[in-house]
């Protein structure tokens, strides 16, 4: 069975299932077409949940959520020193023209989006998880802990986001609540994505049942990034050492007839770098009054180059540009430099391509670079080519495992030597020297190496500040104010005074 093509089959259906009722505590945002239904439908744990497919249909439209995460992903490049907004103009996407100069307010749709889509994944698998005794069927322990995971991933995708959030251990939240659920403790939320991914860790299968879905590395290796966020150091390398003593993973290009060149390309979705994979699929079509219904890879679309016309590549609206001073971070001789980044100017000379300049804002215009990772490449896509790019996003790869377990082993003094190790690894499939260092140096050939393996990826913003570097990299970043970004100000009424704003918003 295709995972994708159920996950596309399943969409309408799942949308009147899941009712995707307010993406949180009463919030619709695009949910507001689910919830409209004519005739209405009284889908609910009595009616539904009484079938093995009910099941099944309904884990699928919590997967489905997370194809919205494009935006985490794009944001998390343009709020860091990694990227400019760009865009045709300085006003083109004004939220993420917004985040770029760190002039965050609680009115900005896009960080409403964020807020919306993953309290609706965090709705949609406590779904599942209200109705879990409700029938009993082979490979529900599987099931189950693949919709704790998937809560575990939008708890902490909110949490980097937004700082302490209201959660429901048990059960959906229900309309009025935000009035009486106070956000919780960062403590608290960690807590839940804890004991989520302990569950998850314990009862999924080694090998997914089918493409596409997690897997126990998949679980140790989020947890494991779970305690490096709190630097429980020697917690978070137990668990990532779980991952790479596991045997099922390896740095493609490493091994057999693969290449390097080709791991952000089709051939290699799914491979064995990939710890956590979401899926995305050219086979519908989409369209811009709903982005997050598109099965497609919206952030590869607008992280296109505008006016485009050459080989490999097609056309986009030139956003999420890679900054100058990004593209020289890289070593000489880094291999990285140019799998993950396009200098547009050297490939229109090689190829005779040629392409248009939008925004050119001194701060969030165009830099002469492009996010090659995720460019749009050429194909059949059915409709806005723009919006169903099939890109594949690898959400967790190995060498972002073996990078996070040598800075958990340094940086906690654990084991210099088998930090060393690892990064040694990653070093050397880019094509550079193996490191020889100790203590602080090492910590920080660490964290530049991370920032030249993961770059156009969305993690740069969440590492500087998970260790405390983002006000010496990001331009604008106000220290004990910026780490966090501001809760929408409708989720602030609808609570009613039961929570506070973030601070300095």
């Amino acid at each position: 069975m295709n995972f994708k093509k159920m996950m596309m089959k399943i969409n309408i259906k799942r949308n009147i299932i899941l009712a995707a009722i307010a993406a949180s505590l009463g919030i619709t945002s695009c949910g507001d077409d689910y919830v409209e239904v004519d005739p209405p439908y009284g889908i609910n744990s009595d009616s539904y949940f009484t079938t093995e497919d009910d099941y099944y249909n309904a884990l699928i439209g919590t997967y489905d959520i997370l194809q919205s995460t494009y935006v985490n992903v794009i944001l998390g490049e343009i709020a860091s020193d990694n990227a400019n907004a760009g865009g045709e103009s300085a006003t083109d996407v004004i939220g993420w023209q917004q985040v770029d100069r760190m002039q965050h307010t609680p009115v900005n749709d896009n960080l409403d989006d964020i807020w919306d889509w993953n309290f609706a994944g965090v709705y949609r698998a406590s779904f599942v998880l209200e109705n879990a005794d409700n029938i009993d069927f082979e490979g529900k322990s599987q099931l189950l802990a693949e919709a704790y995971f998937l809560r575990a991933y939008f708890n902490f995708e909110l949490l980097k986001w937004f700082g302490p959030i209201p959660i429901k251990p048990e059960g959906r939240f229900t309309l009025g609540e935000a009035q009486t659920i106070p956000r919780a403790s960062r403590s608290e939320v960690y807590a839940l994505i804890e004991q989520d991914l302990a569950y998850a860790e314990e009862n999924l299968a080694i090998n997914a049942p089918e493409v596409g879905r997690v897997t126990k590395g998949a679980a140790q290796a989020l947890l494991g990034k779970v305690y490096l966020y709190q630097d429980k150091f020697s917690e978070a390398a137990t668990e990532l050492q779980k991952v790479i003593n596991s045997g099922q993973y390896h740095l493609y290009g490493t091994q057999g007839s693969e290449n390097y060149e080709n791991l952000f390309e089709y051939s290699a979705e799914n491979s064995a770098e990939s710890v956590f994979e979401i899926q995305y699929t050219g086979t519908e079509g989409a369209g811009f009054e709903c982005l997050q219904c598109s099965e497609g890879n919206v952030m590869v679309g607008f992280s296109g180059i505008r006016g485009y016309s050459g080989p490999v590549f097609e056309s986009g609206y030139g956003f999420n540009l890679p900054t100058e001073e990004a593209y020289n971070s890289f070593e000489d001789g880094d291999l990285r430099q140019d799998v993950s980044v396009l200098d547009i100017d050297a490939w229109a000379s090689e190829t005779g391509a040629s392409y248009n300049i939008g925004n050119q804002d001194e701060v969030t215009g165009h830099t002469g670079y492009y996010n090659r990772k995720y460019l749009p490449r050429q194909n059949d896509n059915l409709g806005d080519a723009n919006l169903t790019q099939p890109n594949n996003y690898r959400a967790i790869r190995y060498a972002d495992v073996l990078l996070m377990a040598a800075e958990a082993l340094n940086r906690g003094g654990i084991n210099d030597s088998q930090a060393l190790s690892y990064l040694n690894m990653v070093r050397d499939r880019a094509g550079l020297d193996a490191a020889d260092l100790s203590g602080s140096a090492l910590t920080e050939q660490i964290y530049q190496d991370r920032r030249s393996e993961m770059i156009g990826e969305g993690h740069r913003f969440f590492d500087l500040v998970r260790t405390g570097r983002a006000e010496q990299f990001i331009d604008g970043f106000t220290a004990n104010k910026n780490e966090v970004f501001p809760i929408p100000l409708e989720e602030i009424q609808f609570a009613q005074g039961n929570w506070d704003q973030n601070t300095g918003y």
